[in-house]
């Protein structure tokens, strides 16, 4: 099975992509997207979205997981710019007939870490760790979306 682990930004949108049978965990890519700090919002959204689907056409994924929106009251205008990149995702999802999953950063850090407000560094560490591969070449924004793609799989085994 492959997991295509999203965690969705404007400024950068990181992606994670792994494959899994039941005894092991596999790397396939990672990196992070980031458009133009000064473009359009409209073409900041356009290479998301044509990136993306580049991606999920390379590698057909079984499903993708999606950070749960989380806004705070104190800032409702990002909340609504990354409404506009997670539409995009949603949108590919469904064009592709991809299963889309979402989850809450604390629920995917309880399953990696034991602890749902572990720090990005602890998970980037676990996450690094569980793939065996140099956490220091690992962005943040990429290492959450790998994130979401272990932490969906760990979910998955325990489910069963």
């Amino acid at each position: 099975m492959r997991i295509l682990g999203v965690d969705p930004g404007l400024k950068a949108t990181g992606y994670g992509c792994i494959e899994t049978d039941d005894q092991t965990v596999r790397l396939i890519e990672t990196g992070t997207i980031e458009p133009k700090e000064k473009a359009l919002l409209q073409v900041r959204i356009q290479k998301i979205y044509k990136i993306l689907g580049g991606l999920i056409e390379e590698h057909h994924p079984n499903v993708l997981v999606l950070e749960k929106l989380y806004a705070h009251y104190k800032h409702p205008v990002t909340a609504s710019k990354l409404g506009h990149v997670r539409g995009v995702i949603c949108l590919l999802c469904a064009q592709k007939r991809i299963e889309l999953v979402e989850h809450s950063v604390k629920r995917i850090r309880q399953s990696l870490t034991g602890n749902g407000n572990a720090t990005k560094l602890q998970t980037k560490e676990v996450v690094a760790d569980l793939l065996k591969i140099d956490g220091t070449k690992l962005p943040l924004d990429a290492s959450d979306a790998l994130a979401l793609a272990l932490g969906y799989v760990r979910m998955q085994r325990y489910r069963l």
